[in-house]
């Protein structure tokens, strides 16, 4: 990536998340990463490649936050995903960029497609996870913590703060100690 692409990115990224991708045109993505729109438009071709290379970008370094978090983690590992999305939202309390971006994107839209994968992936790592520690039925586990993350994450965006992200993962961690192996 060309530094003024590099800056593009990051200015979109910033502004995307802060002010949601309808509100923000290319004149201010422009503007705040102080090339002009024609170089907007030579490095990524519209605002939708825009859009999904912000979404790639979120994807990329949220990962990469929750697997550092995970290499370090105790058991239970799967209770670091509400750590990576709290950390994720802060200190905005704007919630999560994913969720965000699927209110205002048609299923259609090519970041719309970043956006479920996410998701999806996030869901099947949490039941991985579950596995690996033994849980019975990790399966039916994974979905119930996957919704209680979801709703909270989706609260911290409506209530500008993470007590309901963090009441979910009380409730997960219930969950978990009932679910627990016995030994």
């Amino acid at each position: 990536m060309t530094p003024g692409a590099r800056r593009i990115l990051d200015a979109a990224t910033t502004l995307f998340y802060e002010r949601g991708i309808h509100a923000v045109g290319v004149d201010a993505v422009a503007a705040g990463s102080g090339v002009t729109k024609r170089t907007l438009y030579d490095r990524f071709g519209s605002k939708d490649a825009l859009v999904a290379a912000y979404l790639r970008r979120r994807d990329e370094e949220w990962w990469a936050r929750w697997e550092k978090r995970l290499e370090t983690a105790g058991a239970p590992r799967v209770l670091t995903v509400f750590e990576a999305y709290v950390e994720d939202a802060e200190p905005s309390g704007r919630g999560c960029a994913f969720l965000n971006a699927a209110a205002e994107l048609s299923s259609a839209d090519a970041g719309f497609a970043i956006i479920r994968d996410h998701k999806r992936r996030v869901r099947a790592r949490i039941e991985e996870l579950l596995g690996e520690d033994g849980v019975g039925e990790p399966a039916v586990l994974a979905e119930h913590l996957f919704l209680l993350l979801e709703g909270g994450i989706a609260h911290q965006g409506v209530d500008g703060d993470s007590r309901r992200l963090q009441h979910a993962r009380a409730i997960a961690a219930d969950l978990l100690k009932a679910a627990a192996p016995r030994a």
